[in-house]
């Protein structure tokens, strides 16, 4: 929430909640999910650290 509240919420004005909702939805697909380092994923980003889920699971069934 820290990083939410002053990466985007603290440096916008928004027009009113419709507009809120999509910027806050937009930084959260794009920042948060996508290049944000997470320590309890590993210091991944969680796209990134779901990809590498998948791969090992791929590699699970094959072996």
């Amino acid at each position: 929430m820290k990083t939410l509240k002053q990466e985007e919420v603290y440096r916008n004005e928004y027009r009113d909640l419709r507009e809120a909702r999509s910027l806050v939805g937009e930084f959260l697909e794009k920042v948060y999910n996508e290049r944000r380092l997470h320590s309890a994923l590993g210091y991944l980003p969680p796209v990134e650290f779901e990809e590498k889920q998948k791969e090992a699971a791929g590699r699970r069934l094959v072996a």
